[in-house]
């Protein structure tokens, strides 16, 4: 579902020019002989025509209201226009990135409940406030009669896992000023759907963990490349489950991840352009087989792929 609110069209006013031209009619005298017989002239008073009244300055028309389009749904998101004169704006309890125009980028988690709030705070101290609906959706969810494995790791796992997850959180916390949000993303490689995003087991009654992207499945080794414009914030392999890394900052607080990658051939603070290769398909790190898993963040929300680029082709 998308829901568009137009944003108020600017109004302009056409200069209005006048040009006023006098000229007096010159007495002319008669010759000597004649002069006695010339009735006298009288002089006519010239007067200025009457000033046009000033007109008032109309400037462009203030934009009240948060104006914004795109998917209000769970995983979706939206970009807009904060009300003129904001200061300080945000969703619920993150903060919105204003780019110098007003313009913004926001999103609503998987499991974003029916209502959020957008807030504004102008520079005249008052408070704009626009309520919002979230569609909820139906997730692919499959119930299995079996109990969940028990959760835990090893200390050598956890020892060995909580660096990665450190270098993961450091690059999502990147403000490089990026862009890319402001596109219409692409495909990062196409091919077979072999995961969909918030899929989900339930074990017994008790539910496990939801798939947090996409994946992908055009066979090993197939390049892929950035779905919108960005700087990479990681770039690194090894990782113990993601295998081959990638994150690509897109500014406005969102970013794209890529997992398992085989080769990887952009470099960390490298500034990529939409469609330009930056890895290779592949099985690393935790895989059954080789695929791209494509995830996309917002702040803490967890966003759907799909709702960024339709369709496959």
């Amino acid at each position: 579902m998308s829901w568009i609110f137009a944003i108020p069209a600017f109004l302009s006013l056409a200069a209005l020019t006048s040009c006023v031209s006098s000229e007096a009619a010159t007495p002319v005298e008669a010759p000597a002989e004649t002069a006695a017989e010339t009735p006298d002239v009288t002089a006519v008073e010239q007067t200025s025509p009457a000033p046009l009244p000033s007109l008032p300055q109309v400037g462009p028309a203030q934009n009240t209201r948060f104006s914004f389009t795109g998917e209000m749904t769970q995983g979706g998101f939206i970009r807009g226009m904060a009300p003129d004169g904001t200061v300080q704006a945000s969703l619920g309890e993150n903060k919105l990135e204003l780019a110098e125009d007003g313009s913004f980028f926001a999103a609503f988690d998987r499991d974003s409940d029916g209502s959020g709030a957008l807030t504004a705070t102008l520079n005249n101290g008052q408070v704009v406030r626009e309520e919002l609906i979230i569609t909820p959706r139906e997730w692919q969810i499959q119930r299995v009669n079996i109990a969940r494995r028990p959760g835990g790791s090893s200390a050598a796992f956890r020892a060995r896992r909580q660096p990665e997850l450190d270098a993961i959180w450091d690059a999502r916390q990147m403000k490089t000023g990026a862009t890319g949000w402001t596109q219409q993303f692409i495909w990062p490689v196409k091919g077979r759907i072999s995961g969909l995003f918030g899929r989900q087991r339930i074990y017994r009654g008790e539910p496990g963990g939801y798939h947090s992207g996409i994946d992908i499945a055009p066979g090993n080794g197939v390049p892929f490349v950035a779905p919108a414009d960005g700087v990479v914030v990681l770039a690194r392999t090894g990782f113990s489950l993601e295998g081959g890394l990638i994150i690509v900052d897109h500014g406005g607080g969102l970013n794209s991840a890529f997992l398992h990658a085989s080769q990887i051939v952009v470099e960390e603070g490298q500034t990529v352009r939409q469609g330009q290769h930056i890895g290779n398909v592949g099985s690393t790190g935790r895989a059954t087989g080789p695929h791209l898993h494509w995830s996309l963040k917002w702040h803490l929300a967890r966003l759907d792929p799909l709702l960024f680029v339709g369709p496959m082709n």
